[in-house]
């Protein structure tokens, strides 16, 4: 379904972006820029995949990852995509906001699609968009977009909640941070890629650290030949992927954390990113093997020169002591580099390994706006919570102590999930 509304609102504010424009860019007004709303992925498809090969956007706003979501999580969900198309007066696309409408207790919220699932949540920018839109203009298509949306009986909502905003995007300032914002409680990391992969180890990590990595790497050798092995076709990689949920769901269990493949449609969805053959230069898989051992594994995305870290994990078993993660996590960086990606990305998440590589941390916004007396009695409390969970994430003796608390209860409860499970099988 399409449905188009040109804009009529100009505006003359100042821009957000100070850099100079380019030469070539020709500024497009808002009045000359025309909204088209799409309900159907495939429909939204062909103007996406073209604007997603040039433009800037991060993984997690692919086509491939997006339509995934949607196929295992968000139809299931009850999630009405809502992907509005923006094009310029000569019909050329300048952005694409993927958005979805889904249903929290009595209201409705106008979320980024896959939201949940994407550790950065942007529109997908033209390459001279940034040349051609005012800061302003951008704010008055945003009301116009939301308007728009409000106008569609299946695109009504009481809530606008869009979290986990970047930033910067491609090197410029992220225009929907025009909107009012606040901190996400998680920040994100990432580190440039540079050199060989001797030289960017030896400027990132201490000699004391390299040498302490080596002791750990000869006693993983102790145990067998130790290689790091890329799944380079499909049964390889749902075979890694098994692992990967085996050993994973072991350590979410250790640490008292939800498993995140028993949520609906999860498991479906990573192994359906794991193993179609349309993703297979889009996702990497790759395992540390020592022997015949896997004492590690790994799903991370290359998109646009930058590998992105999103699964990873490790055996609990006696070679767990000697770092089997952090070997792969090395590994990993090599084989970045070796592929001339520009960055690593560690994306959201303040686990302190991360802090070992990257020079500083990258703030997340998180955008809530009221649309309606429904909305209004769960932004309050949502937005309470919000704080709380920001000043405990970001206050280490706080967060050391919930994560500790968590493990304990988990441990707590595991013999009794084993005898309940013991009784159940017999």
């Amino acid at each position: 379904m399409s449905v188009d509304l040109a804009l009529v609102d100009p505006s003359d504010s100042p821009s957000l972006y100070p850099r100079e424009r380019s030469a070539a860019g020709v500024h497009v007004a808002a009045d000359a820029i025309e909204l088209s709303l799409y309900h159907d992925l495939a429909a939204a498809e062909p103007v996406w995949r073209s604007l997603q090969q040039d433009g800037l956007c991060t993984a997690f706003q692919t086509f491939e990852w997006l339509s995934a979501w949607q196929r295992h999580i968000g139809a299931r969900a009850g999630a009405t995509p809502c992907v509005v198309v923006a094009r310029g007066a000569d019909g050329a696309p300048l952005f694409i906001v993927p958005l979805a409408i889904c249903t929290s207790g009595f209201a409705r919220e106008l979320v980024w699609l896959g939201s949940e699932l994407c550790d950065y949540n942007a529109p997908i920018f033209a390459r001279d968009a940034f040349d051609r839109l005012h800061s302003a203009d951008f704010a008055g298509v945003w009301k116009k977009i939301v308007r728009l949306l409000r106008n569609e009986p299946c695109a009504h909502h009481d809530l606008v909640r869009l979290d986990k905003m970047p930033p910067s995007l491609g090197g410029h300032p992220n225009p929907m941070l025009a909107l009012s914002t606040s901190l996400n409680p998680s920040g994100s990391y990432v580190t440039p890629l540079f050199g060989s992969w001797d030289e960017f180890y030896k400027a990132k990590r201490s000699s004391s650290t390299r040498r302490r990595d080596r002791s750990k790497r000869s006693h993983l050798m102790e145990a067998g030949e130790v290689k790091f092995v890329t799944a380079d076709d499909a049964a390889t990689a749902l075979d890694t992927f098994a692992v990967l949920v085996e050993q994973k769901s072991k350590t979410f269990a250790r640490h008292g954390i939800a498993n995140l493949f028993a949520r609906p449609g999860y498991l479906e969805f990573y192994r359906d990113i794991a193993g179609n053959p349309v993703t297979r230069d889009f996702v990497h898989l790759s395992v540390l093997k020592v022997g015949d051992q896997i004492a590690a594994t790994n799903l991370g995305l290359m998109f646009d020169r930058r590998y992105y870290h999103v699964l990873a994990s490790y055996t609990d078993g006696p070679l767990a002591h000697w770092g089997p993660g952090a070997a792969h996590l090395n590994d990993l960086l090599a084989y970045a580099i070796e592929r001339k990606c520009e960055a690593f990305d560690f994306t959201i998440g303040d686990e302190r390994y991360k802090r070992d590589w990257c020079d500083d941390v990258q703030p997340l916004y998180d955008h809530v706006a009221v649309a309606s007396w429904r909305g209004a009695l769960i932004a309050g409390p949502r937005l309470a919570k919000h704080r709380v969970k920001r000043t405990i994430k970001q206050t280490p003796a706080l967060w050391t102590a919930v994560v500790k608390f968590r493990a304990l209860i988990a441990r707590f409860r595991a013999p009794k999930s084993a005898a309940a499970g013991e009784g159940q099988s017999q």
